[in-house]
């Protein structure tokens, strides 16, 4: 089915990335890790290629190409151990948002900045005290004049340090529930809105995640994303293609993990053998194979359906779910397999278990993609 969704075109553009990354992120990883961050050089370097939001139309400076590219930048990044280069949350879910539903200013203002890298995007949901409640969060958007005055604070944000303008859901009517939330841009100059610390991780450690704080943070009332109240309704729409993204993290993620423990089983000897020889190690090994074309199979569905236009919600939160918890039980099995030496971080399957802890939690947890999924069947969990 992998085979199907791609030409000859895509081909070439996948190699054309793949050398790209081989030549500019993976040499760089081990320093990147260590600094916490991805200079921003990479980001203008990738906007020079075109990697950056090419499904963007070209009067914004994209290449109009569809979702394949896409998914072929996200697949490659992690198989060069780009997995914290923030590019896929940047190009498939903050910039979408400005896209579909900002004014044509506002459009004509960022977009051309969000294809060359010279702008940073990012979204702020999370609170310290929501999370996949997206309906509960407490940051306000007041009405004054020609502007909007913003209070609240936002955390676990991805690219949150060194994004230049954030979509930021706030409240625009508190007594209104989930219908009164709105979605507003807030560039890096706003006054009133400054940065928190960046976020010391498990794992995704090059990735900028960061504290975002509203104070009196005036913005222009033309910041405004579509109309007011419609916000809950937007993130709804846009949330089916991040999980697809994040889908996307984990079938890779899983692959990687397996070629790391099946090439390990079989260099590594333990009692004159090699380990992978071993009954217990071979069929933990086919297992994980198992699992990990289930889940290709799945994953190229989706995306197929996405490219189509369908309404994947269901079938996505399946996916959500279910790759979120097998990446995690491949990476750990891959790693029991390394022993010790799993433990290292000279290894690569060390770096890969830690980050892929975060896919079973962020863009919705395991727990809300299972009440998803349960409410669509026609059921009530309390």
């Amino acid at each position: 089915m992998t085979d199907s969704l791609y030409t000859e075109e895509h081909q070439i553009f996948r190699d054309a990335f793949r050398k790209f990354v081989a030549k500019e992120i993976t040499p760089n990883v081990e320093q990147w890790e260590a600094d916490r961050a991805v200079p921003r050089d990479l980001w203008l370097k990738m906007g020079e290629q075109g990697y950056l939001c090419p499904w963007l139309p070209e009067e914004y400076g994209g290449l109009g190409l569809g979702f394949e590219y896409s998914v072929i930048i996200n697949e490659e990044l992690i198989r060069g151990d780009g997995f914290g280069v923030g590019v896929p949350l940047h190009s498939d879910v903050a910039t979408p948002y400005v896209h579909s539903y900002a004014t044509p200013e506002m459009k004509e203002r960022w977009l051309p900045g969000c294809a060359t890298g010279e702008v940073i995007t990012s979204i702020g949901l999370t609170e310290p005290n929501a999370g996949s409640d997206l309906a509960a969060i407490r940051t306000t958007a007041r009405r004054d004049g020609d502007s909007y005055v913003l209070n609240g604070q936002k955390t676990f944000i991805t690219n949150g340090f060194f994004a230049d303008l954030v979509v930021v859901a706030a409240k625009t009517d508190p007594k209104a529930g989930h219908r009164g939330v709105s979605l507003i841009l807030v560039d890096k100059d706003a006054p009133g809105f400054h940065r928190g610390r960046r976020l010391e991780k498990m794992g995704y450690h090059m990735q900028d995640t960061a504290e975002l704080f509203f104070e009196d943070c005036r913005v222009p009332a033309s910041h405004l994303l579509g109309v007011e109240g419609a916000g809950f309704k937007y993130m709804m729409e846009k949330l089916q293609r991040e999980r697809l993204e994040v889908c996307i993290k984990c079938q890779v993620n899983a692959e990687e993990a397996l070629k790391e423990g099946l090439s390990y089983a079989k260099v590594r000897e333990a009692f004159g053998r090699p380990i992978g020889n071993f009954q217990y190690t071979a069929f933990r090994l086919a297992e994980m194979a198992t699992d990990v074309e289930l889940g290709r199979v799945f994953l190229d569905h989706l995306i197929r359906r996405h490219i189509e236009g369908k309404d994947i919600t269901q079938q996505v939160s399946m996916a959500k779910y279910w790759l979120g918890e097998m990446v995690n039980r491949v990476a750990y099995q891959s790693l029991q397999i390394h022993g010790g030496y799993g433990y290292m971080e000279e290894y690569r399957i060390c770096r890969i278990s830690r980050d892929v802890r975060s896919l079973s939690i962020f863009a919705g947890t395991s727990e809300i993609m299972k009440l998803i999924v349960s409410r669509n069947l026609g059921l009530t969990p309390q």
